[in-house]
């Protein structure tokens, strides 16, 4: 999309100072919060918000509240958003100010990744307990049941494994099966439920689920059950997992709907507090997948959590064959 003049002078204005590049540099990495940010560039919040509402102003961030946090990202759809680009790559990569912020922001990450593995090693043995305070499992693993279908499956991939219950609940349905996690405590639990479960042709792997290094195409069923809301960037983890999906395979997401409580990231180390329906359904379909069913089951209690389930299939023969029959 070409720009006028003067959309240009604006964009041109509203990234031409340098806490504001530097800010624009490390959304190109990930999305953030404010406070995270306030940390790596080491100024208060009050100069970090300012630079961030000129710059979304300007169209070239987006800003999104979850629970009491807020977070930005680049605009994914910002006319402006290739001249940023271009002015990205301009940067030298020896840049000390932009190497200092990439080092502070990779120790974030670290911390973050610490506290989570801190937090699954903690509570590994108990994680489906855990999972129980706040939803009804046997509903949702009943209505995942129903979403997904009786199948059979070449090849199921579930990424973010955890204790394996999306594996032993579907792996019968699938004549191979693989799940992959960051956490091997979490992987040890898995191996010996999938071994108790008597599935011989099921595998779990480290992995991660932003990078999972798979084939694209490579399975008729990919899950992504109860992850996304610990992710710093679930829009990616969401294309990766699409990538897997063969024509005519299907994409099961489940997760909570959009909640308030905030005790979930300091106790459970959550990210986000859930998601809503629109965000969901453009990330599938930017991955060009195409909503099958959106399925809310509510709590039994004003406490609980709402969970959601989204299925998206992609278009191909396979469920061309579907619908005919």
């Amino acid at each position: 999309m070409r720009l006028s003049a003067e959309q240009v002078v604006e964009v041109l204005r509203a990234a031409g100072e340098s806490t504001r590049l530097r800010l624009l540099a490390l959304l190109a990495a990930e999305e953030l919060s404010v406070l995270e940010l306030c940390r790596i560039l080491d100024q208060s919040q009050p100069r970090v918000s300012r630079h961030l509402k000129l710059l979304a102003e300007a169209g070239l961030v987006e800003r999104f509240p979850d629970g009491a946090w807020v977070f930005y990202r680049l605009a994914a759809k910002s006319p402006g958003r290739l001249l940023v680009e271009q002015a990205l790559d301009l940067i030298d990569e020896g840049d000390e100010t932009v190497q200092s912020d990439a080092d502070k922001l990779a120790a974030v990450r670290a911390e973050r990744s610490t506290d989570a593995q801190a937090y699954f090693a903690r509570n590994a043995a108990r994680w489906n307990e855990i999972r129980s305070l706040y939803v009804d499992e046997a509903e949702v693993e009943a209505a995942i049941l129903r979403a997904t279908g009786e199948g059979p499956f070449d090849e199921m991939v579930d990424l973010g494994a955890g204790a394996g219950r999306m594996l032993t609940l579907l792996g019968k349905r699938a004549a191979n099966a693989l799940g992959l996690d960051l956490s091997q405590q979490m992987l040890n639990i898995a191996r010996d439920e999938v071994s108790k479960a008597g599935l011989t042709a099921c595998e779990l792997r480290h992995g991660d689920i932003f990078r999972t290094g798979l084939p694209g195409g490579c399975a008729d069923l990919v899950t992504v059950h109860q992850v996304l809301h610990y992710l710093t960037d679930p829009a990616t983890a969401v294309a990766e997992a699409a990538r897997l999906v063969t024509p005519g395979g299907l994409l099961l997401i489940a997760d909570f709907a959009p909640h308030g409580h905030e005790f979930l990231r300091e106790v459970h180390q959550h990210r986000r507090l859930g998601f809503d329906d629109a965000e969901i359904v453009a990330w599938l379909q930017a991955a060009g997948l195409v909503l099958e069913s959106n399925i809310a089951l509510p709590p039994a209690t004003a406490e609980g959590l709402t969970v959601k389930i989204w299925t998206a299939r992609r278009p191909g023969k396979a469920s061309l064959e579907r619908s005919a029959a």
